[in-house]
Formats: structure tokens, sequence, C-alpha cells
């Protein structure tokens, strides 16, 4: 099993915003996509940098679920996200494989 792992930066100004857009709006849509079984947004705590840090997981059983996340959705998914919140986050991704 793995997770799928976006770790955002957010304005201070924008992070209420955010969390609401992401919870309501983009994590849903993501899960529509079919590609992950399960997601959670958490807050990074201790964390130096300006503003807030969240992590959104999305949990998925198989790499081809990824792959087809990453060429059917993902492009769109990031660009209404850039489009909303630009130059208010930064973010990374990263692909993790829940060790048994």
């Amino acid at each position: 099993m793995y997770i799928y792992n976006v770790t955002v930066n957010v304005a201070a100004e924008s992070h209420e915003a955010w969390v609401k857009w992401m919870k309501e709006v983009h994590m849903p849509d993501v899960m529509k996509t079919g590609c992950f079984i399960d997601s959670q947004l958490l807050k990074v705590l201790y964390v130096d940098d300006e503003g807030y840090t969240y992590s959104a997981q999305y949990k998925f059983l198989e790499m081809p679920d990824i792959e087809k996340y990453q060429q059917d959705f993902a492009p769109g998914l990031q660009a209404e996200h850039k489009a909303l919140f630009a130059d208010k986050t930064v973010a990374f991704r990263t692909v993790l494989q829940i060790v048994d």
C-alpha cells in the first residue's frame, strides 16, 4: 500500500480559505478520480517556515493507481489549485510506501 503525499506551505493570510477549499472541494475531487481509497489532511507542527504547512495524504493500493492519477487527473486539478492560490502556496509531492 502507498501514500501520495502533497506537502503545502500556505501564506498566513490565505490558510483558512485554503483549508476550507481543500476539505470541501479539492480533496473530494481527488477522491472522485477513483485512484485512491482514503485521504486525510494534516497540519505539520513545529515548522520554522512563514505561514502554515499542511500534508494532504491520499492512500492507494498499487503503482498503476498513482500513474493513472498523474497522467489523467493531476494536471487539471493542479491547474485549478494554481489558479486560486498560486502566489500563496508552495508545494512538493512524494510517493511513500507503507512498510508493514
